[in-house]
């Protein structure tokens, strides 16, 4: 690691105030120079927390945290936060089993205040704290840190019509490293941000209200003179007045004396203040900055060589994804591709680019996105919604109100179904086969391998009604995905395996190890395929042929995929013993994948170890019956 004898002296908050503010440029460089070196070897989000090492430490430096609450929007750019707040020697873990994770914890450090992961939740949050902290006459301040991204869920929004009833002093900071809602900022505007912020400019304002306010119609000529001359020279100032916040900005982000001048004027004002900060994703590094995107998740790399093409390897079920949609849209002109602010990360890359018209990001919107792709399915659209298993929570009540109630034909594409490594419990998308399976009209599949994959989406596309096809983050066991597309049976499994006294019943990605199972234990194994419609048929013929069912499932044990093939053996009144294995009653934290799934007892060995411990238990019970 390179030295940084600066950032070296800099353990918590209270010791970077104690800085002279002429060295904060100099903690910058270092601090920006940390990460880059420490994210290259552990992997971890880059891009984004490049851009906020100005803004970490102008925030620490102004408030009293963690007495001032520090809310941070997503989290995915708290690494300089981290840094600062105590956790330095914990980088070397990040993102690992037992060390730090890539996002606030409250568990993890007093300093983070509220736990993110998902968008758009930081004002709400913030929101609450400040109204708390006005209830019993703190002093102290919230402050909401969001950027222009989660910006677009309507979330956000909500918590910004609510702040001006709550009279709170919240602060929202807005991080724009898109230049989306905002001109180029310079000189001018950072020097407009200090004077509209300054209290002798908000005490001639509230003044001027005093004066006026014996004469309405005047105070109004004059505050929507104020709005016009604001949106001269800002557009976005006139929008977030409109909620009731004070606007101030936008300044330059990078710019530590400025930001710390604003801030500064800012936390001394009463009620919602909205400060507009400019930065760049990659800010000091050159590969991040010409590319923000490839460097905004990274896997370990040389940061003297930047990231390099790898090698070709099996394709991912992402990738497999992409490819079925672009083959499926040749084919059919009503397929529309919708996704909330994942093109990259959903595999909608190529698509967007050969079917322009046809492809929609809808922002982080979740619950729209469900129910724009309901609209167009009311008009005779096929809509693909292309969705993280963790995100597609957040439109819940759109697919169930909007999408299933009405047995629209609507495709859920759910991408990182099960456990997803280094991003841990927040983006692990462990509960939707429970949350699919109890809605009436869903039609559920779990592929085991690229090609099922494949097969399922086409077959999913030729339903007239709501589908879901749920696959892993990751590559498959590298089953060539076959060009030509067949709809497979609806509700139909297929026996993998032919063995005796006990049945493997797996749902997805887990046939594999299942498999190897069977082979070990000679035990029958299914590839269930669909979740609903269960196979109910096969479950039924295979619990009175074995001794023995055990279901095996990447999703939360309560109400999954076994508790189906429960519900069957329980309505037939069929008495064999059934092993239900899946994902425990708890939060599983990051972690190695592969690891993750030993731990849960889900490779080959735990699920041995589980079907051997029981199959002892049944015969210590018959051994017992026996003799008494």
């Amino acid at each position: 690691m390179s030295p940084t004898p600066l950032l070296d002296q800099i353990q918590w908050p209270h010791q970077l105030r104690q800085l002279d503010r002429r060295e904060l440029d100099t903690l910058a460089k270092e601090l920006r120079q940390f990460i880059v070196e420490s994210v290259a070897h552990t992997g971890g989000h880059l891009s984004s927390n490049l851009g906020t090492i100005e803004l970490a430490i102008a925030l620490h430096y102004v408030f009293d945290t963690p007495d001032d609450r520090l809310v941070w929007d997503v989290g995915h750019q708290t690494y300089a936060h981290k840094i600062l707040t105590g956790r330095r020697a914990g980088m070397s873990r990040l993102r690992m089993k037992g060390g730090l994770s890539g996002f606030p914890r409250r568990s993890e450090s007093e300093y983070d205040t509220f736990g993110t992961a998902h968008s758009s939740t930081s004002i709400s949050a913030a929101l609450g704290m400040a109204t708390a902290f006005k209830r019993s006459d703190s002093p102290r301040r919230a402050i909401a840190v969001i950027g222009d991204g989660a910006l677009t869920g309507g979330m956000a929004f909500e918590a910004m019509n609510n702040a001006r009833n709550t009279g709170a002093n919240l602060i929202v900071v807005l991080n724009d490293n898109e230049m989306s809602i905002s001109h180029p900022v310079g000189a001018l505007s950072n020097h407009l941000a200090r004077i509209m912020s300054g209290r002798v400019y908000n005490t001639m304002r509230r003044g001027g209200e005093k004066v006026l306010g014996v004469a309405p119609p005047i105070l109004e000529f004059a505050k929507r003179w104020e709005e016009h001359m604001k949106g001269m020279v800002n557009p976005p100032a006139t929008l977030f007045e409109e909620f009731g916040f004070n606007y101030i900005g936008p300044i330059d982000g990078h710019d530590l004396d400025t930001l710390i001048s604003t801030l500064n004027n800012v936390r001394k004002l009463d009620g919602p203040q909205f400060l507009h900060v400019v930065t760049r994703k990659g800010k000091g590094y050159e590969p991040a900055e010409a590319d923000p995107i490839l460097y905004h998740g990274v896997t370990p790399f040389d940061p003297q060589v930047g990231i390099r093409p790898k090698a070709a390897q099996k394709p991912t079920y992402t990738q497999v994804f992409g490819d079925w949609l672009c083959d499926m849209a040749e084919q059919d002109g009503r397929l529309y591709g919708i996704t909330p602010a994942m093109c990259e990360g959903s595999g909608l890359v190529r698509f967007s680019k050969a079917f322009p018209e046809r492809y929609f990001d809808v922002g982080i919107a979740e619950q729209h996105a469900l129910t724009f792709a309901a609209g167009l399915a009311c008009e005779g659209i096929k809509p693909v919604v292309a969705i993280y298993s963790t995100f597609l929570q957040r439109a819940y009540d759109q697919l169930i109100h909007d999408i299933a109630l009405q047995n629209l034909p609507v495709l859920l594409a759910i991408d990182r179904a099960g456990l997803v490594g280094a991003d841990g419990a927040t983006h692990a998308g462990s509960f939707d086969l429970s949350y699919l399976r109890c809605l009436p009209n869903m039609t559920v599949m779990a592929p085991a391998d690229e090609n099922e994959c494949r097969q399922m989406l086409y077959t999913a596309f030729q339903i007239n009604g709501p589908t879901a096809v749920r696959y892993p983050r990751g590559s498959g066991p590298g089953v060539l995905p076959q060009k030509e597309m067949s709809a497979l049976p609806i509700g139909r499994g297929e026996i993998r395996r032919q063995g005796r006294s006990v049945v493997l019943l797996a749902f997805g990605a887990l046939l594999q190890p299942a498999l190897e199972v069977g082979e070990r234990l000679n035990a029958t194994v299914v590839n269930m395929r669909f979740v609903k419609p269960l196979d109910e048929a096969l479950v039924i013929k295979m619990a009175l042929t074995h001794d023995l069912v055990v279901s095996v499932e990447e999703n939360t044990i309560l109400g999954g995929a076994g508790s189906a093939v429960g519900e069957v053996l329980s309505r037939e009144n069929i008495a064999t013993p059934l092993l239900q294995l899946g994902l425990p009653d708890r939060f599983i934290d990051q972690g190695d994948p592969a690891q993750l799934l030993a731990d849960c007892g889900l490779d080959a060995a735990g699920i041995e170890s589980a079907v051997e411990s029981r199959r002892q238990g049944m015969a210590s019970l018959r051994t017992g019956a026996a003799n008494g």
